[in-house]
């Protein structure tokens, strides 16, 4: 089988020579070039054709938002962002998610070798599954135009239903359309994307920004409400607990399940402990099977469990793995998610 041909642009050179030693130590990695800034990296592109890209996010001459805008524009391609550990290399990366970004990856802190072994182990699987992945379907961008934004979910469901939603590679786009598409009065959202701790409250803030309904990076001991969702913190596992007959987040950093923290399983399988008839639950696109057992269990009590289809989906690792075993009530498109959850609702309501 042929390597995955990779090239990195980075203006610190330290940086890219660690890049490039931990591409050549992966069997299944080869490192084809390196460019210190992006007029250089355009030429190489042109005569390597790698297969994916690490992209720096603050570059000299031209920084990497603009490079990954003409990139996305003039030859499509798997990126992989590396952001530095701060506020603005974080807003920028999540600002990268939304131009086309495969995924973004906090830099490694040379001085921590436990830090380095995990960016390692990180950054082959990032590159391999953006290697395979495909470029999204373009999203429907009417979806705002749509009677979804117009329906006023009653009062008894908005107190007694609940979302929970699971994503990883690709995820931060997916969800972004779904709660978009969302009326602003629905039942409560709960949701586990793979992210960095750096990166997830800026997630949920730029979500908050563009969403009819609220959207918080989830604290311990948050009361769950109608009208708002929250994001599992990222290095934390988000928990849902009914305690005097209020919903409550409960946020822990016990050991990763499926290799993650958060897990979306661990999201899910917390709810099998409430009235699961009341839950509806889907999983988005990304690289693995967290949450698809969840996502199982849930579906055997009773909620009403929705997987992303293949065509839609950035990667379809983690729909498609509950897909297999008979864990998704409706398996439908990224466009149609929304739709689907509220139809069910009002179906509720129907009856």
């Amino acid at each position: 089988m042929a390597k995955i041909r990779v090239m990195v642009i980075d203006d610190s050179t330290a940086i890219r020579g660690l890049l490039k030693s931990i591409i050549q130590e992966d069997p299944e990695l080869e490192w084809v070039a390196e460019a210190a800034d992006p007029y250089e990296a355009r030429e190489l592109i042109k005569f390597y054709n790698p297969d994916v890209l690490t992209l720096d996010v603050e570059m000299p001459k031209m920084d990497g938002l603009t490079f990954l805008r003409n990139l996305m524009r003039l030859r499509p391609m798997p990126v992989i962002m590396l952001s530095t550990l701060t506020t603005e290399g974080a807003d920028v990366a999540m600002k990268a998610l939304e131009i086309g970004a495969i995924d973004c990856l906090a830099k490694p802190r040379m001085s921590h070798p436990s830090f380095l072994e995990r960016f390692t182990l990180e950054l082959n699987s990032k590159l391999k599954v953006a290697a395979s992945s495909k470029r999204h379907v373009l999203r429907n961008k009417k979806l705002a135009e749509t009677a979804l934004y117009r329906w006023e979910c009653p009062e008894q469901l908005q107190n007694t239903q609940l979302l929970a939603i699971g994503a990883s590679t690709g995820g931060t786009e997916a969800i972004k359309d779904v709660l978009m598409a969302l009326p602003e009065s629905s039942p409560p959202i709960v949701i586990t994307q793979h992210i960095p701790a750096i990166f997830s409250a800026r997630f949920a803030n730029r979500l908050d920004k563009c969403c009819r309904i609220r959207v918080h990076e989830a604290k311990n001991n948050q009361l769950v409400e109608p009208g708002n969702a929250y994001i599992a913190p990222g290095d934390f596992h988000l928990r849902i607990e009914r305690q005097g007959g209020k919903l409550w987040c409960r946020v822990v950093q016990s050991e990763p399940v499926n290799l993650h923290r958060p897990s979306v399983d661990v999201m899910f399988q917390s709810l099998l402990a409430l009235d699961v008839t009341r839950i509806s639950a889907m999983l988005l696109t990304g690289m693995g099977r967290d949450g698809a057992e969840g996502l199982l269990e849930l579906r055997k009590k009773g909620a009403f469990t929705l997987a992303q289809d293949e065509g839609s989906s950035m990667v379809w690792g983690m729909p498609g793995a509950a897909v297999k075993i008979g864990a998704a009530t409706r398996v439908v498109s990224l466009e149609e998610m929304a739709k689907a959850v509220v139809s069910h609702w009002q179906g509720i309501k129907a009856g």
